[in-house]
């Protein structure tokens, strides 16, 4: 069982209730990237705690602490020479070759099985989207059908299929969410925390991350499946009847606001997508929270999440680089350390800093969007993202990150999702206590985003003016003159300038 398939629910650990369990803890895999130790840490504690359970369950646990896969297969193998490893097949491009080569090299076989832990598997993906264009709201709408989740009479409940235009509200004054649940480390969580801060620190020594992770606060995720069934609990109960209004907002001093805190357990197996969809729908059937709500959270996880996984199957290996407008800067040393005086970015990178978390709107209109209009490489930001995020895998994180917020490919996005400081100020409370001028695109002062903004546009002229939804923006564009073109890249240059010397 990999460590991203802790399921007790479904898959060959069901199916075969006899036979011994296989884990191999492989730390060859955390030192490919500096990751957040709150990553590393909810990962290998997830694994431990999972052995443990298994084990007290009456199941017979191979445990295997090695470098490689290699080499823990090589150790099973010599133990068990006759066995035959049966395992779900990995989400991640790539996994299942490697898991094969190494079994063969240890001398052994593996059979991977159908992955359990989605809802649509790969070949009722492939017949719904056929030689077409792939488009989110239509699979979306597919699942819905194909599920019967928030259908009535064959139609969809309330009437509309989707009610995203009733969730783009930001708090009234004086509004403070519920307080997100802290799971306590456990002595085991403890210990694994220690270890992976002696064993692995030294990756985060070289720059541009040096000190990145020095300070975090403690570790808050939960690491076992009862755990996750809390989480989830605490989210239906205490969260999902305001999720809806504010998913999209974002305030300075409230870093989870009512956003569910599950995509940890989702992703490591320790909740099955079926469970938290139905647990949403039978809050809308028990009438504890409105609609639009129910509605935009199950869009998450059966339409975004299960779209994605096959996005990337799809498009791999070409998706982890594409560059569709040939971006090519550096991703700026302030994404691993929060020095930049642009008070939205600080406060997301701080928050990162803290708990290797941030809600989606910050990834794709903060992160994403200052990577995007600022020129970043796509899979330098990805690479952060992989690194930094407690719940960023790769099968999720790179059509999130490089078509989704860098329009790398143009696989499904049907534009860059580019911003100024209009839309930041609008969803968010940053702008008022910023240095920097929301009003301003050229001159000392002016905000960041609101010049790489025009810059962008300007400079991806050739790729985005045919852009049927870009229409309007390049309008507003032609609307510049020569004097203020010319000083907004003249600004854009020296912004520049000054976050490659760490000084903006």
């Amino acid at each position: 069982m990999l460590g991203d398939q802790l399921t007790r629910e479904v898959g060959p650990l069901v199916e075969r209730p006899e036979e011994r369990v296989v884990l191999v803890e492989a730390r060859e895999f955390a030192r490919r990237h500096p990751y957040h130790p709150h990553k590393l840490t909810l990962v290998f504690s997830a694994m431990r705690h999972f052995r443990d359970r298994l084990r007290a369950d009456g199941r017979t646990v191979d445990y295997y602490t090695v470098e490689t896969f290699r080499e823990g297969f090589e150790a099973h193998f010599d133990a068990h020479p006759d066995d035959t490893v049966v395992a779900m097949e990995p989400a991640s491009h790539g996994a299942a070759a490697g898991l094969r080569e190494a079994a063969q090299a240890a001398g052994g076989s593996i059979d991977l099985v159908e992955n359990d832990l989605f809802l649509c598997d790969a070949e009722s993906f492939d017949d719904w989207a056929g030689d077409g264009r792939l488009r989110h709201e239509d699979f979306y709408r597919f699942m819905r059908r194909r599920t019967g989740y928030l259908m009535e009479d064959g139609d969809p409940a309330g009437g509309e299929w989707n009610y995203d235009d009733q969730n783009r509200e930001t708090p009234p004054d004086g509004w403070s969410p519920p307080e997100p649940p802290v799971f306590e480390p456990d002595a085991l969580t403890q210990e694994v925390n220690e270890w992976v801060e002696d064993e692995f620190a030294g990756g985060y020594d070289e720059p541009p991350y040096g000190g990145a992770w020095a300070d975090p606060e403690e570790f808050r995720w939960p690491v076992t499946r009862r755990g996750a069934c809390r989480a989830l609990d605490d989210f239906v109960t205490t969260r999902l009847a305001e999720f809806g209004d504010y998913q999209d907002a974002m305030l300075e001093e409230e870093w989870a606001l009512c956003h569910s805190l599950i995509s940890t357990s989702l992703h490591l197996g320790l909740l099955h997508p079926r469970e938290v969809i139905e647990r949403a729908v039978t809050a809308y059937r028990e009438e504890s929270a409105p609609l639009h709500c129910i509605e935009g959270f199950v869009r998450q996880v059966l339409g975004w999440r299960e779209f994605l996984r096959h996005v990337y199957r799809r498009e791999m290996p070409g998706l982890a680089t594409a560059n569709q407008l040939d971006a090519e800067a550096d991703l700026p040393d302030f994404y691993w350390t929060g020095d930049t005086d642009m008070a939205c970015l600080s406060d997301v990178v701080d928050g990162v800093r803290q708990r290797g978390y941030s809600h989606h709107i910050e990834r794709l209109m903060i992160l994403s969007n200052f990577a995007l209009i600022y020129g970043v490489e796509p899979a330098q930001l990805n690479e952060w993202f992989h690194a930094s995020y407690v719940d960023a895998f790769h099968w999720i994180t790179t059509p999130n990150v490089v078509e989704m917020g860098m329009f790398g490919a143009g696989v499904f996005a049907t534009k860059p999702y580019a911003a100024s400081a209009n839309y930041i100020d609008g969803m968010s409370d940053y702008c008022s206590g910023c240095p920097y001028y929301k009003t301003k695109t050229t001159g000392e002062g002016a905000c960041p985003f609101n010049t790489f903004y025009w810059d962008f546009l300007d400079r991806n002229e050739d790729s985005l003016r045919s852009n049927h939804r870009m229409g309007l923006v390049y309008n507003h564009l032609d609307n510049k003159d020569d004097e203020e073109l010319t000083a907004i890249r003249e600004r854009a240059d020296d912004l520049r300038e000054r976050a490659r010397e760490s000084e903006l």
